[in-house]
């Protein structure tokens, strides 16, 4: 397979050039402060707004519902801190969540443990990485503040029942919170059912630097940046107008093709999850064979060193990854493949493609599933 092949989407995606050009003119001649009284500071603040505007459509939120961030990890801080200390006042001191989650989710519930008391209960999932809603609905006490979970996990693509949990949240009046961050383009946000949506801009083709949480206004969220007050005083600081509006026209683009992509992208998918499975007697499948993301296909490799055979993909110029790259670095087995009762030297020979919206050209599965066979041999001989 010529050239460079980048199978890395879920950790970042390149920005789209509609996006660059959308956002050129608040970088240059538009670049006024949006809490400015002037004729400067008002066109930003008008630009502002129509990004809100447009993001609160997408995301099947009222304009006023969305919060610009800096990207998803803050996103989710202030979904989950926010919910619950405001939710302290009124008893509220407990969390449902999962063990599968995002770091951003899972560190954020361990501060609020360590430093406000708050108790949390995770979930369990199967072996394909999917939470029960009726386990979920079990777990929910009197003084549950929230129920926060991942749309899609991000190294493993498995697909969580969220209309189910939706459901088991709304009958006990406790606020759901959905990370999207992984979700957005591939599946449908509007019409969730959750009260918390967090999505990243370098996710869907925006920059870096650039996300939103989408609050429905009867639920009472508690800032964690103090300031000047601004997005209506839950999150102070002068607004990335620039990377709002990117935000907004890459979440737009990727609404418009995320029916034709999400088909054509499975395919090329499930053709490539095929071919490994073939080729390679030591490969499984890791997620739900199913309810996935089209673009994600994850396997560990039995006896090999995942790192290893990352190394010898790059060789042939193939790029992925071994999992979360905001757990790059880590020495420790993936804390998602264990909560799917993987076992932990297993885990550890983990590998993940995952596809962006143009996918593989024309013989691309298969010709990467036999680079994958190729990396997997040189690493075991």
């Amino acid at each position: 397979m010529p050239g460079p092949l980048y199978l890395d989407h879920a950790a970042t995606s390149p920005v789209r050039p509609e996006v660059l050009e959308a956002m050129g003119p608040y970088l240059t001649r538009t670049f006024g402060n949006p809490s400015s009284h002037h004729t400067v500071g008002e066109a930003a603040a008008a630009a502002l707004e129509d990004a809100r505007a447009r993001v609160g459509q997408a995301l099947g939120m009222r304009a006023g519902d969305v919060i610009f961030t800096a990207g998803g990890t803050e996103a989710n801080n202030l979904a989950v801190k926010g919910i619950v200390l405001a939710a302290l006042a009124r008893g509220g001191r407990h969390v449902v969540t999962t063990p599968v989650e995002h770091e951003s989710i899972l560190e954020s519930v361990a501060y609020l443990e360590r430093f406000h008391g708050v108790e949390s209960t995770l979930v369990p999932v199967d072996g394909r990485g999917r939470a029960d809603p009726a386990e979920i609905a079990a777990a929910i006490r009197e003084d549950t503040a929230l129920v926060a979970v991942g749309h899609a996990n991000n190294e493993i693509g498995t697909i969580q029942d969220v209309d189910g949990i939706a459901g088991a949240a709304a009958v006990r009046g406790v606020p759901l919170h959905v990370d999207a961050v992984q979700s957005a383009g591939w599946l449908a946000l509007s019409g969730l059912g959750a009260d918390a949506i967090a999505i990243a801009g370098h996710k869907l083709g925006a920059p870096k630097g650039i996300g939103a949480l989408a609050v429905r206004g009867r639920v009472p969220l508690e800032p964690l940046v103090h300031g000047g007050g601004q997005e209506r005083g839950r999150r102070s600081g002068t607004e990335n107008v620039a990377g709002a509006v990117g935000l907004a026209t890459a979440l737009e683009r990727a609404e418009e093709e995320r029916a034709e992509a999400a088909v054509r992208v499975g395919a090329q998918s499930a053709r490539l999850i095929a071919g490994v499975l073939a080729v390679v007697g030591s490969a499984r499948l890791t997620g739900d064979p199913v309810h996935r993301l089209p673009g994600t296909a994850s396997f560990t490799f039995a006896d090999v060193s995942g790192e290893a055979v990352l190394l010898e993909l790059e060789r042939r110029g193939v790029v992925s990854s071994s999992g979360s790259a905001c757990a790059a670095g880590s020495d420790e087995p993936s804390h998602v493949l264990l909560a799917c009762g993987i076992d932990p030297a297993v885990a550890q020979t983990a590998v993940r493609f995952t596809l962006g919206r143009v996918g593989l050209p024309g013989d691309g599965p298969e010709r990467l599933a036999g680079l994958v066979a190729d990396a997997v041999t040189a690493v075991r001989f």
